[in-house]
């Protein structure tokens, strides 16, 4: 069942900012986007090296369309998710949200957008308010919007229908689901007031391997009804492949590798992609024998202290004194993007 996400006329006017037809060109496009934290403080009271999260990333998501965000604990994956929604303020770049330059927007102008953008998070459990019935935790965005709170608990219960959860069930506290009955709940509150797109931040890495299908498909079957798009942040290679238009491969704050998934998973370029997906397991047992398993040598370099040129090349074994040297740009390569002096086999 869908439902639009529609006060009445009384509905503060803030609900009703950015209703004109969406511009063309893609619905979110990102620019240099890089996120640096001061370093940390000794117990001398020193300061470390700054560390950079996120080094100046780009990319384009059209309307209706899932990109799926991949690669190791630590590569910047979350920093990027939160950057675009505005839960951290980007050191420099820009996020452009329908048209419009969302990275310096003040808050108060910036209210009004975020009805369109909404995030769900990793830890179902930890994310949602223990002492707020799920009847507030679902309808809070549409009281901020300026709905009345009889019709915004109405909305509640239609999308907690919509989800696969009990409406009658409305007024339970968190801690009486399950954590894929609290995920379905998070994505009900993000769904409150229609966004355009979600950010899902490992939103299936907490729950059993039952449960994430449940949640995938959930996922899935809403962006077909509802028409929205999806930047979906995950390491299992598995569940982006499956949800995914693209996919781009981050590594150490920066994108390696961007394409559409069925030429990414079936030709990887960057030896960083290869590694990663020669770790996935395959469905036919004699083909997971007869594969070559790429092992990767030591552990990612501190994002406070990135190796010079190739941030890869201390991990690469096709890395050349070139990849020392002097840092690869994205280009253009077997259909897609590539940050590799020497991308291919």
């Amino acid at each position: 069942m869908t439902v639009e996400a529609r006060p009445p006329d009384t509905t503060a006017p803030a609900d009703r900012t950015g209703a004109d037809p969406a511009p063309p060109g893609p619905l979110l496009s990102v620019r240099d986007l890089t996120m640096t934290f001061p370093g940390r403080r000794s117990a001398s009271g020193r300061r470390g090296a700054p560390v950079r999260a996120v080094d100046g990333i780009s990319f384009d998501l059209a309307a209706g369309e899932t990109l799926g965000l991949v690669g190791e604990s630590g590569c910047g994956k979350s920093t990027t998710g939160r950057m675009l929604v505005r839960l951290l303020e980007p050191t420099a770049g820009a996020v452009t949200f329908d048209g419009r330059d969302i990275t310096r927007l003040p808050q108060g102008r910036l209210r009004p957008l975020r009805r369109h953008l909404q995030m769900v998070f990793q830890d179902p459990h930890s994310s949602l308010n223990p002492r707020q019935t799920v009847a507030r935790i679902i309808s809070d965005p549409l009281l901020v919007q300026g709905w009345p709170a009889a019709d915004a608990r109405r909305r509640a219960a239609e999308l907690m229908d919509l989800v696969g959860l009990i409406p009658e069930h409305i007024d339970r506290y968190p801690h009486e689901f399950s954590g894929g009955q609290a995920q379905r709940i998070g994505i009900a509150r993000s769904l409150a007031t229609s966004p355009r797109l979600i950010v899902a931040d490992e939103p299936v890495s907490a729950l059993d391997v039952s449960v994430q299908a449940q949640i995938v498909n959930l996922m899935e079957r809403l962006r077909r009804e509802l028409g929205l798009a999806y930047v979906f942040i995950a390491h299992d290679l598995s569940v982006v492949k499956r949800v995914s238009d693209r996919v781009a491969v981050m590594y150490l704050g920066r994108i390696v590798e961007i394409g559409e998934k069925h030429a990414l998973y079936g030709n990887p370029q960057h030896p960083y992609t290869r590694a990663l997906l020669s770790a996935v397991p395959l469905p036919d047992p004699a083909a997971e024998r007869r594969r070559e398993r790429i092992v990767l040598l030591g552990d990612p370099p501190s994002p406070a202290a990135p190796p010079p040129g190739c941030t890869f090349h201390p991990r690469c074994p096709k890395a050349q004194e070139l990849c020392r040297t002097e840092r690869p740009l994205l280009r253009i390569a077997a259909s897609r993007e590539v940050a590799c002096h020497f991308p291919g086999d």
